[in-house]
């Protein structure tokens, strides 16, 4: 109900300019996508924006995503950071150091709009920052599963850790990748690969491994690096050596094997197959 006592206010100038509707024209919002965009900010900085249902979230590219300075540090997590190096410098451990779950709630909260602003980054093919920012929320989850104070605060986040290893491990491959380093980014991949798998084990959740939608993107994109690999010169004749017995093209397989003798157990195996069958 309306509060009688209120009053309300004819629209004034500044009111109407603060109306986002011409910022919004031209950018319609589409269900199931994310749209996002760079834009030059009224500091001279560059901006990030993601369309919303109804508006848009605006965010700075370097620092916290609001620009707010939390204790005159970049972020809660730095702060929290450093108090935590206070306290090891002055008792040699970090035994002892808690986040009770007020100070666990500013992480979390913080954590979402860092999340907000990697996913854009990576939409936009950003992956130095996606880089940054998934790492950064790795620390986040460390700091409060070590020292929280509450089990629920040690945790809640850890569910969201396999996905922040895929979303790092893919914006540092994609680097690697793009600069042709295709061995680099493999080897990445297979060490993220690892990281979800040691998390799986952790919580005694090995079955989960194989059915983790992270780990099938992970793979996928395993295989489109492979692609991109020199082929092994032994591997091509193995190739060759295998597709002429399975058309059971036996003579062809022996001349293959005599141009170029394969000494591998599935090369002598395949083989013996053929000089049986001639």
């Amino acid at each position: 109900m309306p509060n009688e006592n209120s009053k309300s206010r004819p629209p004034d100038d500044d009111n109407l300019n603060k109306d986002i509707t011409p910022l919004l024209s031209g950018w319609d919002y589409e269900a199931g996508a994310i749209n996002v965009r760079k834009i030059p900010g009224l500091d001279g900085k560059e901006k990030l924006q993601m369309r919303l249902d109804l508006g848009l979230l605006q965010m700075e590219l370097i620092g916290r995503p609001d620009g707010q300075r939390p204790h005159d540090r970049e972020s809660f997590l730095d702060y929290f950071e450093e108090l935590l190096a206070d306290h090891q410098r002055e008792t040699g451990h970090t035994e002892g150091f808690t986040l009770p779950p007020d100070q666990c709630q500013d992480l979390r909260e913080e954590a979402v709009m860092y999340y907000h602003r990697y996913l854009s980054l990576f939409i936009l093919g950003d992956y130095p920052g996606v880089v940054r920012d998934t790492a950064r929320q790795l620390r986040v989850l460390d700091l409060c599963t070590n020292h929280a104070a509450e089990e629920h605060d040690r945790l809640i986040l850890e569910q969201y850790r396999p996905y922040i290893i895929m979303m790092n491990t893919r914006a540092s491959a994609s680097l690697q990748f793009k600069d042709e380093l295709f061995h680099k980014a493999l080897t990445t991949v297979t060490d993220g690969l690892d990281r979800i798998r040691e998390f799986f084990i952790r919580f005694g959740q090995q079955e989960a491994f194989d059915k983790s939608n992270e780990v099938k993107i992970l793979k996928r994109f395993a295989r489109d690096i492979r692609r991109k690999l020199p082929v092994d010169p032994l591997d091509k004749l193995q190739n060759k050596l295998t597709r002429a017995v399975k058309r059971e093209d036996y003579e062809e397989a022996c001349a293959i094997e005599r141009r170029n003798p394969i000494q591998t157990p599935p090369a002598r195996k395949l083989r013996r197959v053929a000089r049986a069958t001639i």
